[in-house]
């Protein structure tokens, strides 16, 4: 799971459908990717790390990230 982003998400009042909506993917490909399942392709990564202003390394990042099963 990215613990950061889901951090980051729920800080600003942002829904999984909202940020699938911003990146242009569905609901569930965006759960997906949160959930580590999948992962984010790199335009993704910038459009987020824009979003949020914060560095990419701060938001995806492997201490940032653990397995949900």
């Amino acid at each position: 799971m990215q613990v950061r982003l889901y951090e980051l998400r729920k800080e600003r009042g942002l829904t999984q459908a909202q940020m699938g909506n911003f990146l242009n993917i569905s609901e569930a490909s965006y759960r997906s990717k949160e959930l580590d399942q999948t992962d984010f392709k790199l335009s993704e990564v910038f459009k987020i790390a824009k979003l949020f202003e914060k560095d990419i390394g701060y938001i995806f990042t492997e201490r940032t990230s653990r397995k949900v099963e």
